[in-house]
């Protein structure tokens, strides 16, 4: 790259980066690595939340994320973990039919266990 390509890469750095050329050139590569890395690690922070937020939608059922999970896999529905997350936040009662087919489907799902309720505690003061 020329001079010109790494100002304008190192255009908003702090300090001596963004104008002497030795300096801005090794904060413009090392930026370049971490965006390079960082592109693929984004894709597995957002699957790592996809798969939190179904979790917690399944266990408002009932069945935890992997039993969820095989027993889709059982009845062949084939929608991917984005689709489950915005299924689980946006649409609960689509989602609760895919975990009542789920839970059909795989009989280590049929022991419901419901998750605890909170008691209606008041202190009176």
């Amino acid at each position: 790259m020329n001079k010109k390509e790494i100002f304008k890469l190192a255009k908003g750095f702090r300090g001596r980066a963004k104008n002497c050329i030795r300096i801005a050139r090794e904060r413009v590569e090392k930026a370049l690595q971490y965006s390079y890395r960082d592109r693929r690690n984004k894709k597995r922070d957002m699957r790592g939340l996809w798969i939190q937020r179904i979790n917690a939608g399944t266990r408002q059922h009932g069945v935890n994320y992997g039993n969820f999970i095989h027993g889709l896999k059982k009845e062949n529905i084939q929608l991917d973990r984005k689709v489950l997350s915005e299924l689980s936040m946006h649409e609960p009662y689509s989602f609760k039919s895919l975990v009542d087919i789920s839970r059909n489907a795989f009989p280590g799902n049929k022991n419901v266990v419901h998750p605890p309720r909170k008691a209606n505690i008041s202190i009176n003061a």
